[in-house]
Order: C-alpha cells, then structure tokens, then sequence
C-alpha cells in the first residue's frame, strides 16, 4: 500500500492509522475512511493522503512532508513501513515489532516506550530518541534506533532494554538516568551524559566531558565493541577500523546512583 501526502496538513496531524496493523486486510478506499486528528478535528485518512494498493505483505511506503504528522507506526507489532520524505513527533511509539525505515529526517520522541523491532533514520532526529513521556521513569524497553546523521537531547532517556546508535553527534543528556541498554554514538556526546545512569553502556569514539561522579576504572579493548560495530556496518554505519580494535578508557557512575553503569570512551590515536 502506498500512502501519497496531498494535503499538507495546517497544524500537526496525529495519523496512528498509518500503521500497518491498521492497514493490512484494507482495501484503499476503506483505509481512506480511517479517523485521524487535525488538531483537535477528526478528519478522515484521504483528507490528506491519496491511497493506493493493499498491505497484504504488511509493507506500506508513506511519501511526502510528513513533518507535521505524528504517531505514525504508534503500536507496530509486524511488517514494514518506508517514510520517504521527513517525518514528525512520536514516530514509532510504543512499537512492539516490525520495521520502520525514514529517508529523510525525524522529529522529536522517536520510538518513545518502544520494546521491539528496528527504527531506521536515515538522516537526522530530534530530541528525546527512545525515551518516555514525561512522568515515566521507563523509556525504551527493548528493539533497535538507528540514526545515520544526528540526533537532539537526552537520547536513551530511562532506557531498560535495546540498542540505539547515532552515527554522528548527539546533543546534552546522553543517556540520563539509563536503567540498562546500550547507546552508541559514533560522533560527539553532548554536555553531561550519563547523568543519573543506574546501569547500562554508553560508547562514544570521540572524547567527552564528563561529570565528577564518574570514576576512571581502566583502559582496554573491550571485545563487546567490536561485536557491536560489525553489526553497525552491516546496517550502514561508517566504521573505521581503529575503531574495532583500539583501546576505551571505562568510567563507573553516576555515583549517585549504584555505580553500575558505564562509559566507555575510544582513547586511542586518530588518524
């Protein structure tokens, strides 16, 4: 099935219709009549996008500027869904399984309370990157966030489970108050990351600030990185080589938590 943006929506468009569990089984025309807000209006699904095909396979490819709609894949269990163009707030919400994959850019909240399947950003992303709503002491809960290009603020935010990589920079916050999981980031951390962090692993090739309550162990080739960043390669990730087999200096905090977490941090010559 193929969704075409025809109507650029005036304020934000909350469209967890463009779902493929909501799609498959559909004809066009009854996919059309599924309900979505304009804000605080109901609308219907073809107010703003032409419909074409059947989700059969579970695939659905969504084109044009969807930088004004959200909650799109909210839910996912199963199949696969290709945004061609940007893509707004709270992409892949809740997501259970299945596959997202964005050529273009997205906006803030990407995979809030995820616990299963892969999201794919091929360019940029917003804030707040696997994390919970606000009041949630919980974010991701298991699944897959890859981010080619980079992403904003308090990525891996209460993260318990899973794995999110940013091929480039990421903002300030860098995984505060992690329970668990592992957060990649192959460019730079932004200011205080790990704040708070009960348990979990944040690598990072580039050198970075870090807060007085982390505490310098040792320096080694850990071999779970390795691990980690052939698997990145295969996704697309650019991996240089000093990478796989260099040292990383390993820092235990935040002290004011448990002390379990770490942040391993590449400490060998760049070329």
């Amino acid at each position: 099935m193929r969704l075409t943006l025809h109507a650029v929506p005036e304020v934000p468009l909350e469209a967890e219709a463009i779902c493929p569990d909501m799609l498959m089984g559909l004809s066009a025309d009854k996919a059309a009549e599924l309900p979505v807000f304009h804000g605080n209006e109901k609308a219907r699904l073809g107010d703003f996008f032409s419909v074409q095909g059947e989700a059969r396979d579970g695939t659905v490819t969504v084109e044009g500027d969807l930088s004004k709609v959200k909650l799109i894949g909210n839910g996912m269990s199963t199949g696969r869904l290709r945004i061609e163009g940007d893509v707004g707030a709270h992409l892949g919400a809740e997501m259970r399984g299945g596959e997202i994959v964005v050529t273009g850019n997205a906006g803030d909240w990407v995979g809030r309370e995820m616990s299963g399947g892969r999201i794919t950003i091929r360019g940029d992303a917003g804030h707040m990157v696997g994390c919970a709503v606000r009041g949630v002491p919980v974010g991701m809960l298991g699944g897959e966030i890859i981010v080619h290009g980079n992403a904003g603020n308090e990525v891996g935010h209460g993260m318990r489970r899973g794995l999110i990589a940013i091929g480039g920079d990421s903002g300030d916050f860098t995984g505060v108050s992690m329970k668990a999981g592992t957060v990649v980031v192959m460019g730079r951390l932004g200011m205080r990351p790990g704040a708070g962090m009960v348990r979990g692993t944040l690598i990072s090739t580039q050198p970075a600030e870090l807060l007085p309550t982390f505490n310098y162990d040792t320096t080694y080739r850990p071999p779970i990185i390795r691990t980690i960043l052939i698997y990145l390669r295969k996704l697309g990730f650019t991996v240089e080589d000093l990478y796989l087999n260099g040292p990383y200096q390993r820092w235990s905090g935040d002290s004011i938590e448990l002390n379990k977490g770490e942040i391993l941090l590449y400490a060998g010559t760049r070329q």
